[in-house]
């Protein structure tokens, strides 16, 4: 008996995570069909597809998304809006939203940094630390598996591969994104994460209580419905 809402809160709590990750997917196909609704001529469209497919979501609600951000079922008046700042120990953030109420927006944004020792900045106060680029992740924990990968990653164009605790980084410019992930895909090589991400030239080390701190950030931060992306430059150990 007692195990019943402990069960139903689990459910409900995976439930609402679900929703707000499907909230985010259909914010960005929305936007990125703005560039064009036919995903063939549109690849910020197409990349957003991918992820919300790998995510479940029903061809009917990627298709709605699609005909609101194009303009077929009305307009849309979301904005994005990237806000740069700093975190605890001076751990550079660049955090992307996705907003029809800019002044809620940043009231959010600078309240959550600010609770947690941290600021915001100008624009491009952090964004030089930073490198747009396409990355996809994959678990080579399998014996073989980081070889297989080195080889197919290379011969498909990717400029590196970064290896580290049964995990593999593919790293390529954006406009190879694409074609990367199908050789790799096409190979058999089914990512756990993949996007074109803005990754730090260098990371910095926080520990202790900064390191508690920055995680609480992070969770904030990506609980506030207008935020799509939060990027920062700290090493923080795999969970």
């Amino acid at each position: 008996m007692g195990r019943g809402p402990s069960i139903e809160n689990r459910k409900n709590a995976e439930d609402a995570r679900r929703g707000k990750i499907f909230t985010k997917l259909i914010r960005e196909i929305t936007i990125a069909a703005r560039g064009g609704a036919d995903p063939a001529g549109n690849a910020r469209l197409r990349v957003a597809i991918d992820k919300a497919l790998s995510s479940n979501m029903s061809k009917d609600t990627i298709e709605r998304a699609v005909r609101r951000g194009s303009g077929a079922d009305g307009a849309d008046d979301m904005q994005e809006i990237r806000y740069e700042g700093y975190g605890p120990s001076g751990v550079a953030l660049i955090i992307d939203t996705m907003t029809d109420n800019p002044v809620r927006t940043v009231s959010d944004v600078r309240h959550a940094l600010s609770k947690h020792g941290g600021n915001l900045g100008t624009s491009g106060s952090v964004a030089f630390q930073f490198q747009r680029i396409g990355e996809l992740v994959f678990d080579t924990s399998a014996a073989g598996a980081e070889d297989k990968l080195l080889e197919v990653a290379l011969d498909a164009g990717a400029d590196d591969v970064q290896s580290a605790d049964g995990r593999s980084a593919v790293l390529c410019a954006p406009e190879n994104f694409e074609a990367v992930k199908k050789a790799l895909t096409d190979a058999g090589l089914q990512p756990t994460s993949a996007d074109v991400v803005m990754r730090p030239e260098n990371r910095v080390a926080v520990s202790g209580e900064a390191e508690e701190t920055l995680r609480d950030l992070l969770d904030w931060l990506d609980e506030l419905d207008d935020v799509q992306e939060v990027y920062h430059n700290a090493a923080l150990p795999a969970e």
